[in-house]
C-alpha cells in the first residue's frame, strides 16, 4: 500500500484539535508507541531509502517494511505491514536474519481522522523529547494532503515531507549550541 503523508512542524495541538473536532474530524486514539528500527550491520536498508521497523502500541505489535519512493512534496513510501503475535520472537527472527536494532524511539500519539484522512500529533519521549509536538496528516493523494492542511490554516511550504530521521536531524542541529 501507498503511504503519503507530511509533517506540520512545532503546532499547536490544543488549537490544531479545536480545529479539527470543529470540522468533523473524530478522535480515534490516544496511545504510546514504541518503535525499534533494525537494519543490516553496513544499513543496506537506509542506504536503499528502506526500513525495518517492530512497533508496539498497547497490546498489538506491528513489523512494518517502507520504501521510500518520492520525497518532493510528500512522503510517498511503499509500506508493508503485519501484525504480529510476539514482539520479542519478532525481534529473535530479524536478528537470526542478520539485522539488528539500530534504534529505538517512543512517542505519544493522537490521531484523528475525517473523510478517510489521518491527522496524528506525535510527541517524543526518551532521548528525543527535544523534538516538538507536530502533526502528520496521511491521505490517498498530495492534493488532498494540501487540501486538509490549508482548511487547517496551513501553506503547502509549511507541509514537510519528511521521515524521522529527517525530522531527527533537522532537530539534533538546531540543539547544538
Amino acid at each position: 500500500m501507498d503511504e503519503i503523508e507530511v509533517k506540520i512542524l512545532e503546532v499547536n495541538r490544543k488549537e490544531l484539535e479545536n480545529r479539527l473536532i470543529s470540522i468533523g474530524a473524530k478522535k480515534i486514539s490516544q496511545k504510546e508507541i514504541e518503535t525499534l528500527f533494525f537494519d543490516s550491520k553496513d544499513y543496506s536498508f537506509k542506504k536503499a531509502n528502506s526500513l525495518v521497523r517492530l512497533r508496539k502500541e498497547k497490546d498489538r505489535s506491528i513489523l512494518t517494511f517502507k520504501k521510500l519512493i518520492d520525497n518532493k512534496k510528500a512522503k510517498i513510501a511503499k509500506e508493508y505491514e503485519v501484525t504480529v503475535s510476539d514482539l520479542e520472537s519478532t525481534k529473535n527472527i530479524l536478528e537470526s536474519l542478520g539485522l539488528s536494532m539500530h534504534a529505538k524511539m517512543s512517542k505519544l500519539r493522537t490521531s484523528y481522522v475525517l473523510n478517510d484522512v489521518k491527522f496524528e500529533f506525535d510527541k517524543y519521549l526518551d532521548e528525543y523529547d527535544y523534538i516538538p509536538e507536530f502533526l502528520e496528516i496521511e491521505a490517498n493523494s498530495i492534493d488532498t494532503l494540501h487540501k486538509y492542511a490549508k482548511l487547517l490554516g496551513f501553506n503547502v511550504e509549511e507541509c514537510k515531507p519528511w521521515s524521522t530521521l529527517d525530522l531527527i536531524n533537522y532537530y539534533s542541529k538546531k540543539k547544538i549550541p
